[in-house]
């Protein structure tokens, strides 16, 4: 993992499945220098942003879509290791309809996620910035209150344990 503005890798070392989501990715990344600086970590070898704020961590992933496009998909794990109640789940199901960009949704294995797509090839910085910050923000937000209510940890707080 490297900083941004450090030790840049050039795009021909990334691991890119169509020449759209290059182009997306080339796109971007200056943009999430202006709007993020040196709070932002990539990976040489994938189109991937990191972003701590707070309490909450935060990837920024350009996918290949629909054949000739990419999605920016931007997530935030906002509680691990807690136990989905019916309780929680009606919570998030509920925080959902309140939200007008982005969702709540479990991962494979529980977790407590958020996060918001844009369409790679119609973006432009303002909804990069807007899309970004609403997630890093929202899980900010939210994983204290649901973890005081239901229990688990923080992304941060699992990932400061390793």
């Amino acid at each position: 993992m490297r900083e941004l503005g450090r030790d840049r890798l050039p795009p021909d070392s990334m691991d890119f499945q169509t020449s759209a989501q290059q182009a997306c990715y080339e796109r971007i990344s200056p943009w999430m220098y202006e709007l993020f600086g040196g709070g932002v970590l990539t990976f040489g070898d994938e189109p991937l942003f990191i972003i701590n704020f707070g309490s909450a961590v935060t990837s920024t992933r350009v996918m290949p879509w629909e054949g000739d496009d990419a999605l920016i998909t931007t997530r935030s794990y906002v509680v691990t290791d807690v136990e989905i109640t019916p309780d929680l789940a009606y919570y998030l199901l509920r925080e959902n309809n309140g939200i007008r960009f982005g969702r709540f949704a479990l991962d494979s294995e529980n977790d407590v996620v958020f996060e918001h797509s844009l369409v790679g090839s119609t973006c432009d910085q303002i909804e990069l910035a807007y899309s970004v910050n609403t997630v890093v923000k929202l899980a900010d937000d939210y994983d204290d209150e649901i973890v005081n209510r239901w229990g688990g940890k923080r992304a941060l707080d699992r990932w400061s344990a390793w």
